[in-house]
């Protein structure tokens, strides 16, 4: 077990960010997270995705399911039906990265998902097989949160580990664990739409600071007494803007 846990989360394709922060990223001292949502919404999730996929196979890395990487895994299932939807929270960029420009306007959804599943099969396969949470020390490691009505949180529903908000965010952390979770941006947690800083709280992180609508990415170095680093980059090609 290494004697530090390096967790990621949220890239959504903002891919010289995720170089940024793997700068910092030492194989021999580090466990590396990812907690998801590496794709969407930013312009380079082709390169996001072969690079977490690398990083698990070069390093051990962890890379967690996440919420998009679930939309992309539906749409693959099901193109007629998740395609509006897809489209609508980011999965344009992310079919295009793969594809091409303009392949949207250019192909069905249909088609779409037919070229993708037969030039990326290994991709595909190794997203359907990714886990949905990790446990390290006295830490908890997932993308979205835990059902804390649950008596053990590893009842979680699969769909709740992946999405659950408020009802994780506001509810009492009885797991006895620190739970360190992407998914919801810290501005909206901090309440002011504004402040990018990790947000703390009865024992959880939260680390997506919101990149891709012109927040931050965090990487963050853990050992088991706590926070060691939080290395911050600011996304410099936008304004901020929160835009579901």
């Amino acid at each position: 077990m290494k004697e530090y846990v390096y967790a990621i989360s949220d890239i959504h394709g903002e891919f010289e960010l995720f170089e940024a922060l793997l700068k910092e990223f030492d194989p021999k001292k580090h466990q590396l997270v990812l907690i998801g949502d590496l794709n969407d919404r930013g312009p380079k999730s082709k390169e996001s995705f072969l690079l977490g996929k690398q990083l698990v196979e070069t390093y051990g890395a962890i890379y967690l399911r996440g919420n998009h990487e679930e939309y992309f895994l539906q749409f693959l299932h099901n193109p007629e039906d998740w395609y509006p939807s897809y489209l609508k929270n980011g999965g344009k960029e992310t079919l295009e990265s793969l594809l091409h420009k303009g392949a949207t306007e250019e192909y069905s959804p249909t088609e779409m998902a037919l070229m993708i599943r037969s030039r990326y099969r290994d991709l595909v396969d190794f997203l359907t097989d990714r886990p949905l949470y990790f446990e390290w020390k006295n830490y908890l490691f997932v993308h979205a949160g835990v059902d804390l009505t649950k008596a053990d949180w590893r009842d979680t529903s699969p769909h709740d580990f992946i999405w659950i908000r408020e009802a994780f965010h506001q509810g009492k952390n009885k797991t006895g664990k620190t739970i360190v979770f992407g998914h919801t941006i810290t501005p909206m947690l901090h309440g002011d739409m504004e402040t990018t800083d990790l947000w703390r709280s009865d024992n959880k992180i939260g680390i997506d600071g919101g990149a891709v609508f012109g927040g931050s990415v965090h990487g963050v170095i853990f050992d088991e007494k706590g926070i060691v680093q939080d290395i911050e980059y600011q996304n410099m090609h936008g304004p901020w803007q929160p835009d579901f």
